[in-house]
């Protein structure tokens, strides 16, 4: 069955090895976001970095912007950058679900019903 807003559905293990292959560059999402946030707060209080002006923050906003388009586009849905928030819908045992991924975490280890949102997580 086709969901409204569900591009593809992962299995468990698809969803774990595309994770752990998106390690490096969500690494590099990571210090770019903490980029970001410095220079513009640097920009806000007029005070001067190393990181630049606002060329570079606009060059690191679509970075990151691509980044985050490049996921949603693998089917991958984003529901937070700061923290990172991944959701993979998946199908256990008859209703889909979405196995959810939070930066910091080691891998994926989590799931949780379509309608509970992070609250409602559940260990797989």
């Amino acid at each position: 069955a086709i969901l409204v807003g569900v591009d593809r559905i992962f299995t468990v293990d698809e969803a774990r090895t595309i994770r752990a292959e998106l390690q490096p560059s969500i690494d590099v999402f990571l210090g770019q976001r903490a980029d970001f946030a410095e220079l513009r707060r640097s920009l806000e209080r007029e005070t001067p970095t190393a990181l630049g002006g606002v060329a570079e923050l606009k060059a690191l906003e679509a970075r990151l912007e691509l980044f985050l388009s490049t996921l949603r586009d693998r089917g991958i849905q984003v529901k937070g950058i700061a923290p990172l928030l991944l959701d993979f819908p998946a199908m256990l045992d008859g209703p889909t679900v979405l196995l959810c991924w939070l930066e910091g975490e080691p891998d994926l280890r989590w799931y949780h019903p379509l309608e509970l949102g992070i609250m409602g997580r559940r260990r797989l």
